[in-house]
C-alpha cells in the first residue's frame, strides 16, 4: 500500500462523522456528542471505504437541572446505550475536490430504573443521512451533514416523532499535534404520539487533541445545547465538559475514551457518562 493510501486510510477512520438525537430515555448528553477528535478530518480526491463504527456510553441519571438552574435528585436511572454506525465514502470522479458519505446508525439502548426495579430495553430509532465537505486549505476541512431521524424504534425506547438534525462541520489541523474539530447545528421535531411537541434546538460539538505520540491524543470536549420552549415542553439548555483519550491503535482502527459531565443547564437532566468509540475501516 502506498503512502498516499495510509494517509487516506488513517483520515477515514479517524472520521466516522458524526452520531446521536437519541431516544428520550437516553437524553441526558447533548446531540452529537460522542464525536472525537479529527471526527471531521476528511480527505478528497479518494477511492471509495467503508467504516464502521461503535459508540457507547453509560450515563447516570443521579441529578438532574430544574427550572432555576439548580442541581436536583434524578431519577437514579442507569442508562446503557450503543449506536452502531454504517458509512459509506467517496470523492466523485466528476469532482475529486469534494467528498460525500453516506450513513445508517442504529441506537441499541437500555435502561434501568433501580428505585422501581424495572428496566426498558430495545432497538432505538434509526437514523441515516449523508455528508459533503470539502478543503478550503490542505490544512482544513468544511462541510454539511443532514440526517433524518426515523420512529420505528421498539416501542420501550422510541422517541414516537421525526427528527432532522443538520449541522455545519469542521475541522482545522492548527500544528503537526494540535487539532480543532467541531460542529454546529439544529434539530427540528414533529410532535410526539403523546401530543407533545418539542422545540427545535441548537447544539455544538467542540473538541481540540493535542496528539503526544504516535500511539496517544489527550483532547478536551465542550458540549452545549439549548431547545426552544413550545406550549408543551419547556425550554431547557446544558453546557457539558469532557476529558478524553484517542489510542491510534492501526492505520484503520481507533480507540477513543471519554469522561463528561454537566457544568451547568435548566430544565435538562445532568450528564454523568462514560464515552467509548471504536472505528474500523475497510
Amino acid at each position: 500500500m502506498t503512502t498516499h493510501s495510509l494517509h487516506m486510510r488513517r483520515l477515514l477512520v479517524s472520521s466516522a462523522l458524526m452520531l446521536s438525537g437519541l431516544s428520550g430515555l437516553a437524553q441526558a448528553q447533548t446531540t452529537f456528542d460522542v464525536i472525537g477528535p479529527h471526527e471531521y478530518e476528511l480527505p478528497v480526491g479518494f477511492e471509495p471505504f467503508n467504516v464502521f463504527v461503535q459508540y457507547a456510553y453509560v450515563q447516570r441519571n443521579n441529578r438532574t437541572f430544574d427550572g432555576d438552574g439548580d442541581r436536583v435528585k434524578g431519577s437514579g436511572s442507569t442508562a446503557i446505550v450503543g449506536l452502531s454506525k454504517y458509512v459509506r465514502f467517496w470523492s466523485p470522479q466528476s469532482n475529486p475536490k469534494i467528498g460525500l458519505a453516506y450513513e445508517v446508525i442504529v441506537p441499541e439502548i437500555s435502561v434501568r430504573d433501580h428505585r422501581a426495579g424495572t428496566q426498558a430495553s430495545g432497538v432505538g430509532d434509526p437514523l441515516t443521512g449523508f455528508a459533503i465537505w470539502y478543503k478550503p486549505s490542505p490544512n482544513s476541512t468544511l462541510g454539511f451533514q443532514s440526517f433524518i431521524q426515523i420512529p420505528v424504534g421498539g416501542s420501550d425506547v422510541s422517541d414516537t416523532n421525526w427528527k432532522n438534525l443538520s449541522s455545519v462541520l469542521w475541522d482545522v489541523r492548527l500544528s503537526d499535534r494540535l487539532g480543532w474539530t467541531a460542529d454546529a447545528g439544529f434539530v427540528f421535531q414533529d410532535e410526539k404520539t403523546d401530543g407533545t411537541r418539542p422545540g427545535t434546538s441548537f447544539h455544538t460539538n467542540q473538541r481540540l487533541g493535542y496528539r503526544t505520540s504516535d500511539l496517544f491524543e489527550p483532547f478536551v470536549a465542550v458540549d452545549y445545547e439549548r431547545s426552544a420552549k413550545t406550549s408543551t415542553v419547556a425550554g431547557s439548555h446544558v453546557l457539558d465538559a469532557g476529558l478524553g483519550l484517542m489510542v491510534h491503535t492501526f492505520d484503520n482502527q481507533s480507540i477513543t475514551l471519554r469522561y463528561s459531565k454537566s457544568v451547568s443547564g435548566e430544565n435538562h437532566a445532568a450528564n454523568n457518562s462514560f464515552n467509548l468509540k471504536y472505528a474500523y475501516a475497510w
